[in-house]
C-alpha cells in the first residue's frame, strides 16, 4: 500500500484536531443551552455512528470481521458506561476540570493492569504519573465552579473508562481485530442497550425536552453525532497511517486548545493555582509520552500500528 501524501496527512490531522475540540464544546453547549438528557444524546450518537460505520464498510474503508455477539455484550455495556459517565462529567463540571480529570485515566489504567493483569511498568513511567495526579488535584481543588456531584461523576467516569480501555485492549488481542472492527459491533449493541434504558432513567426529562423541540436544537444534536463519528474515523486513519508520535503530539495540542476554548466560550474563570495545575498536568502527559515512545522505539525500530498501546486505540464517541 502506498504511503499517504503529506497533503492527506495534514488534512486528516486538521479534521481530527477541529472535530475533537468541537465535540467537547458542542456537547457542553447542548447540556448548558438545550438541557438535553445525557443518555438520550449518547444513544443518538451511537445510532449515527452505526450508520456511519455501515457506510464506511460499504465504501471499503475497513473490512468487518465476524465476531461472537455474546462476547461483545460486556464490551458494549462498558462502552455505554464509559460514554455516559464521561458525558455526565462534562455536563456537571467546567470543561477545564472535565478535561484535566480525564488525564487520570492513564494512572488508573496502569494501576488496573499492574494489579489484575500482572503487567510491569518502568520506574520512569510510574514517576510520570506523579505530576499528572498533582496537577489534576490542584486544578480541581481551586476550581471556582467546583461541584461535588461533578467530581463524583468524573471519578466514576475515569474508573469506567479505564476498565473499558483495558477490556478493549484485551479483546483486540484476543480476537485479532482493530478498533473500527470492534466499534462496528459495539455501536449498534450499545445503541440498543440505551434504547431499553432511556425510558426507565429519562422518561419525563426526555418527554419535556422533545415537547419543546426546535430545528436549531435538532441540528445541533445531529451535528454533534456526526462530529463524534468523524473523530473516531480520523483517529483510526491517523493511527494506521502515521507514527504514534504524531498521534500523541496532536493529542497534546487538542488538550491545550480544548482548555483555551472552554475559557473563551463558557467564561470559565481560572485561579492562578489552576493554571499551575494545568501546567504540571500537561508536563506530566508530555513526559509520559516521551518515555513511552522511547520504550516502544527500543522494542521496534519501525513505527507501526502495533507500536500504539491499547489505550491509544479507544473509540472516542462523545468525549
Amino acid at each position: 500500500m502506498a504511503a499517504p501524501s503529506a497533503q492527506n496527512v495534514t488534512l486528516c490531522l486538521c479534521i481530527n484536531l477541529i472535530c475533537s475540540i468541537l465535540i467537547v464544546l458542542l456537547n457542553k453547549r447542548i447540556y448548558v443551552v438545550h438541557g438535553f438528557p445525557n443518555m438520550t444524546l449518547t444513544c443518538i450518537h451511537f445510532v449515527i455512528t452505526t450508520a456511519g460505520l455501515f457506510i464506511c464498510q460499504k465504501c471499503n474503508i475497513f473490512q468487518p470481521k465476524r465476531l461472537p455477539v455474546l462476547e461483545m455484550l460486556p464490551l458494549a455495556a462498558s462502552f455505554c458506561g464509559y460514554v455516559v459517565t464521561t458525558n455526565l462529567s462534562l455536563q456537571h463540571n467546567t470543561v477545564g476540570t472535565y478535561q484535566l480529570i480525564k488525564a487520570m485515566t492513564t494512572p488508573c489504567i496502569i494501576f488496573i493492569q499492574t494489579q489484575f493483569y500482572k503487567r510491569k511498568f518502568s520506574l520512569k513511567i510510574q514517576l510520570s504519573l506523579l505530576p499528572i495526579t498533582i496537577g489534576v488535584f490542584l486544578n480541581s481543588y481551586y476550581d471556582m465552579k467546583y461541584s461535588h456531584i461533578g467530581v463524583f461523576y468524573a471519578s466514576i467516569g475515569v474508573l469506567v473508562t479505564s476498565l473499558y480501555q483495558v477490556l478493549v485492549g484485551e479483546k483486540q488481542h484476543e480476537l485479532q481485530v482493530n478498533s473500527m472492527q470492534l466499534l462496528y459491533y459495539q455501536a449498534p449493541i450499545s445503541a440498543l442497550m440505551l434504547m431499553v434504558a432511556v425510558p426507565f432513567f429519562e422518561p419525563v426529562f426526555s418527554f419535556q425536552v422533545f415537547r419543546s423541540w426546535n430545528w436549531p436544537a435538532a441540528l445541533t444534536v445531529f451535528l454533534s453525532g456526526v462530529i463524534a463519528f468523524l473523530v473516531n474515523l480520523t483517529i483510526y486513519w491517523i493511527i494506521g497511517n502515521t507514527s504514534p508520535v504524531t498521534y500523541n503530539m496532536v493529542g497534546h495540542l487538542k488538550f491545550c486548545l480544548i482548555l483555551l476554548g472552554a475559557y473563551q466560550f463558557f467564561n470559565e474563570c481560572l485561579h492562578l493555582l489552576q493554571l499551575l495545575g494545568i501546567g504540571i498536568t500537561v508536563s506530566g502527559i508530555i513526559y509520559y509520552t516521551h518515555v513511552k515512545m522511547n520504550e516502544q522505539k527500543s522494542k521496534s525500530p519501525l513505527p507501526t500500528r502495533s507500536n500504539v498501546s491499547e489505550t491509544d486505540m479507544k473509540p472516542i464517541i462523545s468525549e
